[in-house]
């Protein structure tokens, strides 16, 4: 039931002297930090104006960012969480859309947000590193208590998607979800009291905010912040803090394995983490390295709870479906899927009848939408079900395991590939820092897999030995390998450090990055494409008038 509120949460912390938020340079106590907010909520009121009470923050992940969101809470406003990767007109777009009143920012944002058009005028910007914005708080002391307005209802957030797949959308999220995903995921993922939550994915994002924040809110656990991740920083600020839990998404893990491994890496207080996108052997190398468990999960903005955690689920499986309604169905007739025929690797040997969306079909009415944008609702909301957009597979077990987003199976010779399955057996090498794999046209017919590797500076494909490595892989098969291997130091990504796979998918081979391929049958051999290759087979495509297949 979501009869709670974030401001209750911190209402509820109002008296504790246990350290709530701590940065290198100050800590604060939990009772200081409701104290705190409520000073920025009361500045809230005053500044607010007729419209929707929406408050952009652009700021790294520094203590005012948590404040203000305290403050949000309290005055019943909505923050925006400003992505400070994107620029330019895309960010221009981004901000209008969701029609702030003020936005809350430093030096460092305003620069970025200069000559853009964001529809909030310059006198309305708080800038954080002004000289007189500590007393202009300070002058709005006041005892914590939350507007008359506040119930569970209120929008406490606007979280915008990721953007792997496209324009972002703003997904909405009440203080009653917020503060019912703060009590499930301190049970959950075990964060206690004791626990200091260390938060290096950015506060703008769902992962932080979701899976670190509200549980350590809720909890009473301590939150422990850093600017930015860091893959050489991160071992260095668990020791300063003393953390005993984190999240992630993206590549940071494999970002923190790349680094040089020590004789004292485990000589540390972290004890576990939470995130996605951590492959089974890198679950296994982060525990032998630094004595900390990774849990695995899946959710997103939109929704979660849809996956049970399961003690005795096989490597690769996410767990259980959580309730009845969780199936996996065939998006043309709903039917429910067949469950999946496993090979000794763990491949799915019938994925035409086993492998469909994920859905909810009591998922409807908890969907929260997305802010002004009806045609994304429709999307996720047909029939009375919800739609993730994901596509999975459950064994005969019943266990439910993940299969990509929608696109990710490739038809490769009248065969389905599992781009995932490529995928997570490249990760698997040990010179290569992340890797994405994606069908690409075939100039005949069908697709071709193709992958893009980041590799560390000072290492060359050559290093890699490609070919070789994928040929020892027992569970990749024939068709798996890919053709084409895009090879770059730095992938371009998100602002939360997942790769953009569309953007790579619509380059292709295309791209200004060195790409690799192999040509002919037989097993791999990985060559340099020149640009007479890549003009050799347009002209295969052009010959086969399948040029609109190469946007």
């Amino acid at each position: 039931m979501r009869d709670e509120t974030i401001a209750d949460l911190l209402l509820a912390r109002l008296g504790d002297d246990r350290p709530g938020l701590r940065s290198r340079e100050r800590t604060w106590t939990w009772d200081e930090v409701v104290r705190e907010s409520a000073a920025r909520a009361s500045l809230a009121r005053e500044l607010r104006r007729d419209g929707p009470f929406h408050i952009g923050v652009l700021l790294e992940n520094v203590p005012e960012y948590v404040l203000w969101l305290g403050g949000a809470a309290l005055s019943g406003a909505t923050i925006v969480g400003i992505n400070p990767t994107h620029a330019g007109s895309y960010l221009e777009e981004e901000v209008r859309h969701t029609d702030l009143q003020l936005i809350v920012t430093d030096r460092a944002g305003l620069k970025l947000l200069d000559g853009l058009d964001v529809g909030v005028p310059r006198d309305r910007f708080l800038l954080v590193d002004d000289a007189d914005y500590p007393a202009r708080v300070a002058a709005h002391a006041c005892e914590p208590e939350p507007d008359a307005s506040v119930t569970p209802k209120t929008q406490m957030l606007l979280l915008f998607t990721s953007g792997t797949t496209g324009r972002s959308k703003a997904a909405r999220c009440s203080q009653g979800r917020l503060a019912e995903l703060g009590r499930n995921n301190s049970a959950k993922y075990d964060v206690k009291r004791e626990d200091v939550c260390y938060c290096p994915m950015p506060l703008f994002h769902g992962n932080a905010l979701m899976a670190l924040w509200a549980p350590a809110l809720t909890a009473g656990a301590t939150v422990a912040l850093t600017p930015k991740f860091s893959a050489s920083g991160f071992l260095p600020d668990v020791r300063y803090y003393g953390a005993t839990y984190f999240t992630y998404v993206g590549k940071a893990i494999g970002y923190i394995l790349a680094t040089p491994e020590r004789p004292d890496d485990a000589d540390n207080t972290l004890t576990h983490g939470f995130g996605t996108e951590a492959s089974p052997e890198d679950k296994a190398e982060f525990l032998r390295r630094f004595g900390a468990r990774l849990v695995e999960g899946y959710g997103s903005s939109e929704s979660a709870g849809m996956i049970e955690q399961a003690p005795d689920a096989p490597p690769g499986a996410l767990g259980r479906p959580a309730h009845d309604g969780v199936r996996i169905v065939n998006p043309e007739t709903r039917e429910t899927c067949a469950p999946a025929v496993l090979d000794e690797h763990g491949r799915v040997t019938n994925a035409e009848d086993a492998v469909g969306e994920i859905v909810d079909v009591h998922g409807a009415e908890r969907f929260e939408g997305y802010y002004n944008n009806p045609e994304a609702d429709a999307e996720r909301v047909r029939h009375g079900w919800y739609w993730t957009g994901d596509l999975g597979y459950v064994d005969a077990d019943g266990f439910l395991y993940f299969g990509g987003r929608s696109g990710d199976w490739i038809r490769v010779d009248s065969e389905n590939i599992s781009a995932l399955l490529t995928q997570n057996v490249i990760r698997r090498h040990p010179k290569i820092v992340d890797a994405v794999a994606f069908g690409v046209p075939d100039p005949r017919s069908g697709d071709q897999v193709m992958a893009a590797v980041e590799i560390p500076e000072g290492v060359t494909f050559e290093d890699l030995d490609f070919a070789a490595f994928l040929a020892a892989q027992d569970d990749l098969g024939a068709k798996g390998a890919p053709r084409f291997v895009r090879v770059s130091h730095a992938l371009p990504t998100t602002g939360s450090g997942k790769l953009r796979k569309k953007e790579m998918q619509l380059e292709g081979w295309r791209t200004a990055d060195p790409v690799y391929w192999w040509a002919g049958r037989g097993a791999p051999e990985y060559t340099l494409m020149t640009d007479a290759d890549k003009a050799a087979l347009r002209e295969e495509f052009a010959a086969a008038g399948r040029l609109r297949f190469l946007p």
